[in-house]
């Protein structure tokens, strides 16, 4: 167990504390998110104590702290720990420039201010280069779980997305919509009707300016929310 906790130690000395929905400096391996996972499973348990719940005694609640904290590193933040996903480019053949639009990608994500879950979908349209690379369709999914793979708020959430797009593609222009309910509204606070959402939308690019490419771009995202119903 010592072994764990002082791996824990160096991997901290090598990354700083970073924001919430950012990325640490280096990505952790298996044994690393082995030590963080004892460690926060420790400080659970403080918090029940504090919280004066039985985790020892109580049936349902006896393993708990382990699997929390497991939840966090491995699943709810597992972005912040892990290498972004590679990216398989194809050539663009036939020098597309038109707009290819992909959706819904569910969002699922947990709230920075209140730790409460994130939920909804979203929607990625991308105009790519004439002489630039095309990635894969499955891709857009896996960027999408990445960053919602933090604690996050959505006004930040959309922007990164199209951040990394961006970077790593260089498209002529992107656009990510993010339609979400968020618990920290529904159950907590005004306890809003499950219905209440929230959209928030991105433009990189040539999508930034030009309201025929925006509006296309949204009635794409209504027909494919259409679709799906």
């Amino acid at each position: 167990m010592s072994n764990m906790i002082n791996n824990l130690k160096i991997v901290a000395g090598s990354n700083s504390a970073r924001l919430g929905n950012e990325a640490i400096d280096s990505s952790l391996d298996l044994a690393q998110r082995a030590a963080m996972m004892t460690e926060a499973a420790s400080k659970l348990e403080e918090l029940f104590d504090v919280l004066m719940i039985d985790h020892r005694n109580d049936h349902n609640m006896r393993d708990t702290p382990a699997r929390v904290a497991k939840m966090f590193v491995e699943e709810v933040l597992s972005g912040r720990f892990q290498e972004p996903p590679k990216i398989t480019e194809f050539e663009n053949a036939a020098g597309t420039e038109d707009l290819i639009v992909t959706g819904p990608i569910e969002v699922r994500s947990m709230c920075a201010h209140h730790l409460m879950p994130i939920y909804g979908e979203a929607y990625v349209g991308v105009i790519p280069s004439r002489d630039g690379k095309i990635i894969g369709l499955s891709k857009y999914d896996r960027i999408v779980d990445y960053f919602c793979s933090r604690f996050q708020i959505q006004e930040e959430l959309v922007k990164q997305i199209t951040n990394f797009i961006v970077e790593t593609t260089q498209p002529r222009g992107v656009a990510v919509r993010i339609s979400a309910t968020h618990m920290c509204k529904t159950h907590r606070g005004v306890r809003s009707t499950r219905e209440s959402r929230m959209i928030t939308t991105s433009y990189h690019g040539v999508m930034e300016g030009d309201r025929e490419l925006k509006q296309e771009f949204q009635r794409e995202c209504v027909a494919l929310a259409r679709s799906g119903d």
